[in-house]
């Protein structure tokens, strides 16, 4: 059956993502010329430009798709828990996962910030994963609490810690630790 031209735009947008995500992840973004993305992705520069304007247009694609991905898995993980505590611990086993995908914490966490600068990259987190963590501790934490009251800095400090654990694991950190950590700033957020 022959495929529709919208499959085969699909299907050279998603042969162009992963090559350069795989370039990207291997040899960094500065280092990725255009020529090898679109020779490893078996297309021409011209479907290339067709689709993104340029390779910083095709490197936030490739980053938004990964922070899409990583907020699913945790969403999939915390979805079927009830307890507002259970389903921040389960979502952040979710988180630690997701980033466990190799080359996805170089890509989101370092890369993204130096290539689409810091304000782009929290964006594109607060839109994402961080979005994910602070419905999570919305339900946690009561409005009339003090850390409810403080909800948006209490959700970007812990984004920020398990940002910060998921670079640590990726560099030979022990995750176990680093969730167990990240655990006991959860229960340590939890009214008394």
């Amino acid at each position: 059956m022959a495929r529709s031209n919208k499959d085969r735009t699909e299907a050279t947008r998603t042969a162009l993502l992963d090559a350069a995500r795989a370039l990207f992840v291997d040899r960094g973004y500065a280092d990725t010329a255009t020529p090898d993305i679109v020779s490893a992705a078996g297309v021409t520069r011209g479907a290339l430009y067709h689709h993104f304007e340029d390779k910083k247009a095709l490197f936030l694609a490739v980053v938004e798709r990964e922070a899409r991905t990583v907020a699913a898995e945790i969403e999939a993980r915390a979805a079927p828990e009830t307890a507002a505590r259970k389903a921040l611990v389960v979502g952040a086993r979710g988180y630690f996962d997701a980033m466990s995908q190799k080359g996805r914490t170089r890509l989101l966490l370092l890369d993204a910030p130096a290539v689409l600068g810091s304000e782009r990259a929290a964006a594109l987190d607060r839109n994402n994963a961080e979005a994910s963590l602070r419905a999570g501790l919305s339900n946690l934490l009561p409005a009339t609490d003090e850390a409810g009251r403080l909800l948006d800095q209490v959700t970007a400090l812990l984004s920020s810690a398990f940002d910060r654990a998921a670079i640590e694991i990726a560099e030979g950190g022990d995750r176990a630790a680093y969730e167990a950590a990240i655990v006991r700033l959860i229960d340590g957020l939890c009214p008394r």
